[in-house]
């Protein structure tokens, strides 16, 4: 198993017009970002689908430009409005596009990427077909037999597929195989769910922007725990994740709850050279992280509290003085997890989290402005 974490840049459904558009700038802009600022700190870009809004040569030849200034990896998944043209010939054209369904290992994660939307006929007509849910239940089998980590892309919640046999199959799949995340497009905001088991994780548009500032979000996995984190396009570096433990709101594994000393380890993101990392737990006094090189983390033995819920504060300073801060919540065996329906759908979501960028207000094609309660 690779000792190091997972990490990748989301970049929400792009829904590409014309390049005098703000959503083509912003787009531009996310992308020298990650470029610049992140380089050779992410393992891959994705984009989730719905990459040009009526599904035109012209719109993809903006988006395969943008993607041209990318050095690293871009996985891209077809939306509904990719299928607007009655196919997806126009998006594979694009030479960043590889043909779904896509099995890709990282760091001892099973990456697989899979198209919903190629049955459909440009509007929400979500299907898999029977060849790819049995490329998919063969690619799961032989990834859990490796003792690989499973990760599934789609563009939409399992719940969305329009046939209830693929829905009952692939949420099987998802429990029989132990898929620790499943990360989505086409809500147009940020949003959460997790059955206690798999992590369901989607970002807000870049193109059509009813939710917050523009940004993206990064997610990293590391020993089945998932950190997600929404980094608005305006926010500094350097940018800080916890990537062990997990927060209680991505608790899907009992091992990942914390009791007497534990280890905490931080990824930081950002162009320049860290001077130091700090962490507070509870009462504590600010203590001093060590970077090993072995696997580009921020360790330190943390106390635990005797309470449902401890406190676990990050702040790294780098060589420009810049500080990132961020907070999770530990969970001890002392916090009671939800009852989860497990249904594949955001039934399960993690409710608001407002410093991370979920608002729940829920504007988008979803839910059309449903809060959650």
């Amino acid at each position: 198993m690779s000792p190091a974490p997972l990490v990748f840049a989301h970049l929400g459904d792009l829904h590409i017009t014309k390049a005098k558009e703000q959503n083509y700038l912003d787009l531009l802009s996310i992308i020298a970002q990650i470029e610049t600022e992140l380089n050779n700190q992410l393992d891959f870009v994705l984009l989730p689908g719905d990459n040009a809004d009526n599904g035109l040569p012209e719109q993809y030849k903006l988006v395969a430009t943008a993607l041209k200034m990318l050095s690293i990896p871009v996985y891209i998944l077809a939306g509904d409005h990719d299928m607007e043209q009655g196919s997806l010939d126009n998006m594979y054209k694009m030479p960043q596009t590889q043909k779904l369904p896509l099995s890709v290992l990282h760091k001892n994660n099973r990456c697989l990427f899979i198209d919903v939307c190629g049955f459909g006929n440009g509007g929400p007509d979500f299907r898999l077909g029977i060849k790819q849910l049995e490329w998919l239940e063969k690619e799961m089998a032989a990834a859990k037999e490796r003792r690989e980590t499973i990760l599934l892309f789609m563009h939409v919640f399992p719940a969305d597929l329009k046939a209830p046999d693929e829905r009952q199959a692939i949420n099987e799949m998802l429990e029989k195989y132990d898929v620790v995340l499943v990360d989505m497009g086409h809500t147009h905001y940020n949003d959460i769910a997790n059955n206690g088991q798999t992590i369901f994780a989607a970002t807000r548009s870049t193109g059509q922007i009813e939710e917050g500032p523009v940004g993206y979000s990064i997610i990293s996995v590391h020993k089945s725990a998932v950190t997600w984190r929404f980094k608005q396009l305006a926010e500094p570096f350097p940018f800080v994740m916890t990537t062990w433990p997990a927060d209680y709101r991505l608790l899907n594994r009992d091992n990942q709850r914390v009791e007497g000393e534990y280890e905490a380890s931080v990824l930081v993101l950002g162009p320049r050279k860290i001077s130091s990392v700090v962490c507070k737990s509870g009462l504590s006094d600010w203590q001093d992280m060590t970077f090993e090189e072995k696997d580009g983390l921020w360790k330190v033995r943390v106390e635990v509290l005797e309470q449902p819920l401890n406190n676990l504060t990050i702040k790294a300073t780098d060589v420009a003085g810049r500080p990132g801060i961020w907070t999770i919540q530990p969970a001890t065996d002392k916090y009671i997890s939800p009852q989860n329906i497990k249904d594949g759908s955001d039934a399960d979501t993690i409710g608001t989290w407002p410093e991370n960028g979920i608002m729940g207000t829920q504007l988008g094609p979803n839910r059309n402005g449903k809060p959650i309660s």
